[in-house]
């Protein structure tokens, strides 16, 4: 049920290429199959104006030193809430009114 896009490269320089098919062409693709989905893939500030909100997602890793998963697990500790800020600032920053039925942020209580 979703549609994941990735990066991309090309050899030559096509204005707005890019955004047509990474982003417009894969929205139509999705809706002509019913997807519930399109993730567009990680970080890309220009995404949020084209409707791709922010969305948190994880990964799982065994670090074997002790002292190197001590310094990461600290170091995530401090990320965490710097990414949980930037997340709240972008999806407010989103092309969608407060209340929209397609907005994902949800108002605090």
């Amino acid at each position: 049920d979703t549609l994941f896009g990735r990066h991309w490269g090309a050899v030559e320089h096509h204005p707005f290429l890019h955004f047509e098919v990474c982003y417009y062409q894969a929205i139509d693709f999705a809706i002509q199959r019913g997807l519930k989905t399109v993730e567009a893939g990680a970080q890309g500030e220009h995404k949020i104006a084209r409707g791709y909100l922010p969305q948190t997602t994880y990964s799982a890793h065994y670090i074997a030193d002790p002292g190197f998963r001590r310094a990461v697990a600290d170091y995530l500790k401090h990320e965490r809430a710097h990414v949980a800020e930037a997340v709240r600032e972008l999806t407010e920053a989103g092309p969608f009114r407060k209340g929209d039925i397609h907005s994902t942020h949800e108002e605090p209580t």
